[in-house]
């Protein structure tokens, strides 16, 4: 199974807000985009995703900016995983044309039981279990590349 590149974008966003200390500043979107290396544009439509869930907070003005919250902090990685991904199947069955085998196939159920696995098997882990050594130190290490 294969996580949708904006699934993964938010899962990364929210690990680096998750080492981010509650006394320090609060990280900006383009900050967060550039210390993944990718394009602000869709940081930010990966951020907006997630204030909608509850998971980030984005505050407005002078020290504002992005934190995680205590929802996302807690959430599980099976559910945030879900929750991006939508109810897409791993196959295609009833794309454009049709799959011919779509009403006699053992392969769609098996697959969903598959995925379905897949993300059980992310339900324990959370938000903050991902930071944990050694990945947090190596994400406060990441920084913004400077802009041409």
């Amino acid at each position: 199974m294969r996580l949708t590149k904006f699934t993964d974008l938010a899962l990364r966003a929210v690990m680096r807000l998750a080492v981010t200390a509650p006394e320090e500043d609060s990280v900006t979107t383009r900050e967060v985009a550039e210390s993944m290396d990718v394009p602000y544009a869709h940081m930010a439509k990966v951020v907006t995703r997630l204030q909608h869930l509850g998971v980030v907070e984005a505050r407005r003005g002078r020290g504002g900016g992005l934190v995680l919250t205590e929802r996302g902090r807690r959430s599980s990685v099976g559910w945030l995983a879900r929750t991006l991904e939508g109810e897409e199947e791993v196959v295609a069955c009833e794309g454009d044309p049709p799959c011919p085998l779509r009403t006699a196939c053992r392969l769609r159920g098996a697959l969903r039981e598959a995925q379905e696995a897949f993300y059980r098997i992310l339900d324990p882990l959370t938000v903050a279990d991902l930071v944990e050594s050694p990945t947090g130190p190596l994400l406060l290490s990441l920084t913004p590349r400077p802009t041409p």
